[in-house]
């Protein structure tokens, strides 16, 4: 197949005394997100997208929480490294589309810094990556401010035969 579409989620619960960074951008906020990493929510759920397109599992498959080599490892890393392995494959990034949700912070004045930050690490234009921030509207655990999701989808294209 020459065109594959991938989906991502991912959801982490927020915890005092981490930062918070989500599409590589630390937020200023009290609180931060659990996770064995840095938990960058956003990232997380993109690699998983990219993994998801080309059938290659999910991102604790390739770097699972039980290894002390991801213990509190930039995020970002792990998506120059997921995306090594599509670009191996001999795909291309057509287009990211990913929603954020987050009762709190606003990440209005963050998004642009977010998309910068995911092109720089697939080398391609912030132009193929949208951003988008919702609320849960007070609505379960992400809507009490307990946690913060990502939904992310990705179009890539076969660039060799």
């Amino acid at each position: 197949m020459s065109i594959r579409l991938g989906i991502g989620y991912d959801l982490h619960r927020t915890t005092q005394g981490r930062p918070l960074i989500i599409g590589g951008v630390n937020i200023p906020s009290d609180f931060g997100l659990l996770g064995h990493s840095d938990a960058d929510v956003l990232v997380h759920a993109l690699c998983d997208a990219l993994l998801g397109a080309l059938a290659l599992g999910d991102i604790g498959m390739h770097f699972p929480d039980t290894d002390p080599a991801f213990k509190g490892i930039d995020s970002m890393h792990l998506l120059k490294n997921t995306f090594k392995m599509v670009k191996d494959l001999h795909y291309e990034v057509l287009n990211i589309d990913a929603i954020i949700v987050a009762e709190r912070p606003k990440l209005m004045l963050y998004k642009k810094q977010m998309a910068d930050n995911i092109a720089k690490a697939l080398n391609i234009n912030d132009s193929l990556v949208s951003i988008k921030a919702k609320t849960n509207e007070g609505v379960d655990a992400i809507g009490r401010g307990d946690a913060i999701a990502a939904h992310v989808v990705v179009l890539l294209q076969k660039t060799k035969p």
